[in-house]
């Protein structure tokens, strides 16, 4: 069991930790920057990437956590949050509230983020959605 009070310093270099494709979706990539760690499980940080092109995207889905923060550091995604497109562009920050139902079904060949969740271990729970979803345009 972590002891969610000990929090401690923490300094990741591009080179300390690598991508990886074990996370929440196959056609992504990941990178931990050690922050769930510094903070005991608190917080989770990490660098996501396209891997593969948008065939169907996320789906519906929700996720347990007292805040989740996408930054867009290059390229681009289209997501649903609720009933409303949303195109998140590079330098783009958007904060989604605990609990919104969101769909991400399209993104740049390029792009990449950064997410920040807390807590470390939030759990993403899949939902009915509440309209149509535009399909993604192919990667050439």
């Amino acid at each position: 069991m972590l002891d969610r009070t000990v929090t401690k310093f923490s300094h990741v270099k591009p080179g300390d930790t690598q991508f990886r494709s074990e996370g929440l979706r196959d056609f992504f990539i990941y990178r931990d920057l050690g922050i769930a760690d510094a903070t005991a499980g608190k917080v989770i940080a990490q660098l996501v990437q396209a891997q593969n092109a948008p065939e169907k995207g996320t789906g519906w889905h929700r996720h347990e956590a007292d805040f989740h923060i996408v930054i867009m550091l290059k390229g681009w995604a289209r997501f649903m949050y609720e009933d409303k497109e949303t195109l998140v562009a590079a330098g783009d920050c958007v904060h989604q509230r605990p609990g919104i139902v969101h769909y991400l079904f399209d993104y740049s060949p390029d792009m990449e983020y950064l997410e920040i969740v807390g807590p470390a271990d939030f759990k993403t729970i899949d939902m009915p959605g509440p309209c149509p979803v535009p399909a993604p345009k192919p990667w050439t």
